[in-house]
């Protein structure tokens, strides 16, 4: 019986009327496990709309997943083009088909994905797609996850996030049966309901599973040894299919089935009665995953390891081959050749459908094995290795370790080769944030290549270390190269891209003419050409230069644009640094509430994209004046220092600047400062030299050289170093920058505009500088002082910091503290501190009163 379920059902149906009229939504249905999500999928084919169709695809738990499987899964119910798409591997081909299939004709469908957190990289790129252009489909995406374990930087988050924004989206979530509807399923069976309540919580599966036993009082209390109660009541031949089947965590075809179980499918028909297993589609599935993975811990391990051979078997029989399976078996069964002969092809199924999460996991399987190959082929497996982690932003440390690796095994080889290796080795090295090492590597790739005969390796070699000479401030130098370049016959679209990139960064530094204008050429170069990495190169890089130039609205377009394409080539590392700047354009023009929320996820990248999250963050939190601040500005700092580089230098030095002098401690940044303005002046762009030579004026009265005269025009903080502070505020207003114009006023000894500053800090939450107003304010005689906004009293009445309130919101959406801390990035204990103070204020006595009551206290949606 499918119990207290109505609102949970009517919520799927207004979804499926919705699709059936081309308003497309994506529904997503979670819980933790056995809480009732595919029961409530079982009965959509009573929901669906006359004439509409129901298809339904599974994630598997799999040590690798399957690429594509729900789409392979349902390829048979969608015509020709998906499955002649998957045949083909082609990952544009899929993302094609995969749209014109389930969305195409005008007739309604519902697209079901069960277990989505199993889902590997490609499914998710082709629900992202999918998911970006429903509004006008007829078609309704129906996902189903747990999240109980669902950490912060689990790939579904980043789908989950992109639903929100483009889709519009229903969320189903099964709540615990009451004590009424546990008592209405275990009437039939005489069980103690209260008892029954008290041991399950109300869960629907571990209800059903002991209620199946007939006596709750005589099982133990864990739904393993459920499970065992009723496998003791099987035969030894049906137990032993079971058994077979629990190895499989994918659904078990008629082929695989008669394949692997004497007697075929006939043979399980009775743990189909027993509630064991169930048929869907024609294809046979454990009733639940928690049944099979108990069934599976209940086998001994050399049984489990027979039954994997078994089935490894039956799958290298079948052709054409379902690599991620033979893969999965092949480990479980400890059969190293298999493992060897067919895990490479499984990375590189992987890699070309865009999985690179899973292609890295079946590579580091295959490495493992400590494979006995010749040099260059071992190379090759290390180096895919580290570029697939490059890609998804797995630890550079790791990625460098591995790309060493194949620099060693190319040593005394083709000299091709090993130059590309070397150039891929810097490349790796610099996101590791080592740039001396870098460019160490770099020069070696140059010197390699020279005489190597091949001019687009070259090319490339060159233009890595531009880029290199460009990042450390040598612009000439980068120009120089660049052009030598870019003047080389027979380079690919992908190298040209790179070296216009290079020379158009250079340019800009300097402040040559036709910068820019390279910068667009790289892009469009990459576009054309299909390089996602150049072309997320060129729009970091444009949208960096747009937020120096204080073009904000062009930077969020390049910005937002990057993000959709990185994000469709899961490209993580270029997301997180895309997203980054969308954080930063928030954080100019005063939309805080955004900030860490978009910074956040840049924050878990690597070193040189932390470095700059963690500025943004720590800045944030200084000018509203949160205790953490400092700490995260001092670890920018440290990771700024390591790259040696201006451009990570110079803004940590300035934000730890900011957050001295609001602070009242100005002697406590002024070493970092002088330490970056001495740097800035050898290796800075002018904006960095020119907000360095502001904040030095701040914290000291030794006198300054005057800044260049080609600045003081296009800075703002040089018009308000000068004095000229009416200027400067009209530069920052007139771009959006709130904060930046409200401080250019407080340089005023005038009420009027100290009183104007006053107003805007106040609505932007900027406690610490507007407090100093208020005392500047009352120093000039001002008799009545604006007290601060009554809005934020009324809304939080207990008095909660801003970071409190943060928190208590993120309490209420079901975070745990460790989740909200790696969201605000802070340590543990201080979340904990934070919860601790907010349940004291609010007068509760727990996270659950917390989130009971978020309504009624002002935390509601």
């Amino acid at each position: 019986m499918l119990l207290e379920r109505e609102a949970e059902l009517a919520t799927l149906a207004a979804a499926l009327e919705d699709g059936a009229e081309a308003r497309g939504s994506v529904v997503l249905v979670a819980g933790e496990a056995g809480i009732g999500k595919s029961a409530l999928i079982a009965r959509l084919p009573q929901l669906v709309p006359a004439g509409g169709r129901l298809l339904v695809g599974w994630c598997d738990s799999l040590g690798t997943p399957r690429v594509l499987g729900p789409l392979r899964d349902v390829s048979a119910d969608t015509g020709p083009t998906l499955a002649a798409a998957l045949r083909s591997g082609d990952r544009g081909a899929v993302l094609d088909a995969a749209l014109a299939d389930l969305g195409s004709g005008g007739r309604p469908t519902v697209f079901v994905v069960e277990d989505v957190h199993w889902a590997d990289d490609a499914t998710l790129d082709v629900l992202s797609h999918v998911i970006r252009r429903l509004a006008a489909l007829p078609l309704v995406v129906i996902l189903t996850f747990r999240d109980d374990d669902l950490g912060v930087d689990h790939p579904l988050r980043q789908l989950l996030g992109l639903a929100a924004r483009v889709a519009t989206v229903r969320r189903v979530r099964p709540a615990p049966l009451s004590l009424k509807a546990v008592r209405a399923l275990s009437a039939a069976r005489g069980v103690d309901a209260d008892r029954l309540f008290g041991v399950t919580s109300g869960n629907p599966y571990f209800v059903t599973e002991l209620v199946a036993t007939g006596d709750v009082d005589s099982v133990p209390l864990t739904i393993a040894d459920a499970v065992a109660a009723r496998l003791a009541r099987l035969d030894q031949s049906l137990l032993a299919a079971v058994a077979q089947l629990a190895v499989n965590p994918s659904a078990a075809e008629p082929w695989f089935i008669d394949a692997v179980v004497p007697g075929g499918l006939s043979a399980v028909a009775a743990a189909e009665e027993n509630g064991l297993l169930t048929i869907v589609d024609g294809r046979v599935i454990f009733r639940h995953e928690l049944t099979r993975r108990a069934v599976l811990q209940a086998m001994p391990a050399a049984r489990r390891v027979e039954a994997n051979r078994r089935t490894l078997d039956a799958l290298l029989a079948r052709s054409p081959l379902d690599l991620p399976r033979v893969v999965h078996h092949a480990k479980e069964a400890g059969d190293r050749d298999a493992i060897l002969a067919y895990g490479p092809l499984a990375a590189r199924e992987a890699i070309r459908a865009g999985a690179h999460r899973e292609g890295v996991a079946h590579l580091r399987l295959v490495l493992d094995q400590r494979p006995d190959l010749e040099p260059a082929a071992e190379a090759d497996l290390w180096e895919s290795l580290a570029v697939e982690s490059y890609t998804v932003d797995a630890p550079f440390a790791d990625a460098v370790a591995a790309q060493r690796r194949a620099v060693e095994l190319r040593r005394g080889g083709d000299p091709r080769t090993l130059g590309a290796s070397l150039r891929w080795l810097s490349r790796l090295t610099w996101w590791a944030g080592d740039s001396a090492g870098a460019a160490a590597a770099g020069e070696e790739a140059r010197v390699v290549l020279a005489d190597a005969g091949d001019p687009d390796l070259l090319a490339m070699a060159m233009s890595n270390q531009a880029q290199l000479f460009a990042l450390a401030g040598r612009d000439e130098d980068a120009i120089t190269l660049a052009e030598q370049g870019l003047a080389l016959a027979d380079i690919a679209a992908g190298t040209r891209s790179h070296l216009l990139n290079n020379l158009g960064l250079a340019m800009l530094r300097t402040r040559r003419p036709g910068g820019y204008a390279a910068l667009e050429e790289s892009l469009d170069v990459a576009l054309a050409a299909d390089e996602p990495e150049h072309a997320c190169r060129a729009y970091v890089n444009l949208a960096w230069h747009d937020l120096e130039r204080l073009d904000f609205a062009a930077a969020e377009a390049h910005a937002t644009a990057g993000v959709d394409l990185a994000e469709g080539a899961e490209f993580l590392t270029f997301a997180r640094y895309l997203q980054l700047i969308k954080a930063m354009v928030r954080f100019g023009t005063g939309r805080w509430d955004d900030v860490v929320a978009l910074a956040a996820f840049a924050a878990d990248g690597s070193p040189p994209i932390r470095c700059a999250a963690l500025v943004v963050i720590g800045r944030l939190g200084a000018r509203r004046g949160e205790s953490s601040a400092v700490d995260q500005l001092r670890e920018a700092w440290t990771i700024a220092q390591a790259t040696g580089e201006c451009q990570r230098i110079g803004p940590a030095a300035a934000a730890l600047a900011e957050a001295a002098v609001l602070a009242g401690d100005p002697s406590s940044a002024l070493e970092a400062v002088w330490t970056a303005y001495r740097l800035a002046h050898e290796r800075g762009t002018p904006p960095v030299r020119a907000e360095l030579a502001y904040w030095l004026q701040q914290l000291t009265d030794e006198p300054l050289e005057p800044p260049p005269a080609s600045d003081i025009a296009d800075e703002p903080c040089s018009l308000l170093r000068l004095g000229r502070w009416r200027e400067a505020a009209q530069v920052w207003r007139a771009a959006g920058c709130r904060y930046e114009a409200a401080v250019a006023l407080t340089h005023s000894r005038r009420p009027e505009e100290l009183l104007a500053a006053l107003a805007e800090l106040d609505e932007l939450g900027a406690e610490p500088l507007a407090r100093t107003v208020r005392g500047e304010l009352r120093a000039l005689g001002v008799a009545h002082v604006p007290r601060g906004p009554l809005a934020s009293t009324r809304d939080n009445p207990a008095g909660l910091t801003q970071r409190q309130w943060e928190v208590a919101r993120l309490v209420t959406q079901g975070m745990t503290n460790a989740e909200i801390a790696g969201h605000l990035i802070v340590s543990v204990r201080t979340v904990d501190s934070h919860v601790a103070a907010v349940l004291a204020k609010l007068g509760v006595s727990s996270r659950r009163e917390l989130v009971s009551r978020s309504d009624e206290l002002g935390f509601g949606a």
